[in-house]
């Protein structure tokens, strides 16, 4: 059996918000794996369904940049906040989203071979500061949206500068409506985005790994309720539906009103107008997503000291 480290209960409890013993007996039961420790816990009734926020640890900026129906956003990590207080910093990352936009680059490794304004490539620059910095950085994700006719509005939750933040959402709306209306419009649908993080545009585009796995999970959850077979199956079938409507952006209930499903706003948009309104896609960063911090040693000695 793998050992069970205080680091590691510590994790579990803020992934989970579970107690702490109950994180201690879901990472034996799950032999040390934390994502099974976390399922086993969501089995049981002891914790909620993991947000795409909840694993956020990373330092750094999310810059966004857009120009008429494209937009881009770009991840550059480092390794404290310090560093994405720097000017040096925060003009690479607004220099390389300028980058990116320009010359359509769309993924990190192509952002990081175009030229820099100053000289060399957009790796070498990176180097560059590296060195003068002293802390180590690194060119993460990019991703593109551009609609044929429309807008792609930009939004910055919690801007350290223009254009410069913790998150940074894109919004493509594609119509005949015009800048008037879209630009509003697309900057409530990306408040909407920041604070909701939906996991995809509608509930067929959600990974099916993810759904799978959401059913498997409920399947466990709904064969304790002693209930005949075919209940079980219904109920699970409702879970994960449930599960997939509260994930997808266009069934979302609006964060403006808390009733309104994103789709009816979207509509009820483009009635108004007289025009065409198309949610296309979004880009939602959120600063370090998907990346995890290791805990420090002292956090460790802190939690061996209370006896976990």
């Amino acid at each position: 059996m793998a050992e069970i480290t205080a680091a590691a209960v510590k994790e579990l409890r803020d992934r989970s918000g579970a107690g702490m013993m109950d994180c201690k007996k879901a990472l034996s039961e799950a032999n040390g794996d934390m994502e099974a420790a976390v399922d086993w816990l969501r089995a049981k009734g002891l914790a909620a369904a993991q947000k795409k926020s909840s694993r956020t640890a990373a330092e750094g900026l999310v810059g966004v940049a857009v120009a008429g129906t494209k937009g881009v956003a770009v991840e550059v990590n480092s390794e404290t906040d310090f560093v994405a207080k720097n000017d040096q910093f925060q003009d690479f990352v607004r220099t390389a989203a300028d980058i990116a936009l320009s010359s359509g680059a769309a993924d990190a490794e192509t952002l990081s071979a175009q030229a820099y304004p100053a000289g060399g490539t957009v790796a070498e620059k990176l180097v560059a500061n590296i060195a003068t910095i002293g802390e180590n950085q690194n060119l993460r994700r990019v991703a593109q949206l551009e609609v044929s006719q429309g807008v792609v509005v930009p939004y910055v939750h919690n801007a350290a500068a223009p254009g410069l933040g913790k998150i940074g959402v894109l919004v493509a709306l594609e119509g005949d409506a015009p800048a008037d209306v879209l630009e509003p419009l697309g900057k409530q649908l990306a408040m909407h985005i920041a604070a909701a993080f939906p996991l995809a545009l509608s509930a067929a585009d959600i990974d099916p790994a993810l759904l799978e796995r959401e059913r498997a999970i409920a399947t466990e959850k709904a064969a304790e309720s002693g209930k005949p077979a075919e209940i079980v199956a219904k109920m699970v079938d409702g879970a994960v539906a449930k599960f997939a409507k509260e994930q997808a952006l266009l069934s979302q209930l609006f964060v403006m009103d808390n009733k309104t499903p994103v789709a009816d706003v979207v509509a009820k948009a483009a009635k108004e107008a007289g025009a065409s309104i198309t949610l296309k896609n979004y880009v939602r960063f959120q600063l370090g997503e998907g990346i995890e911090k290791e805990v420090s040693d002292f956090a460790a000695e802190v939690a061996a000291a209370a006896g976990v």
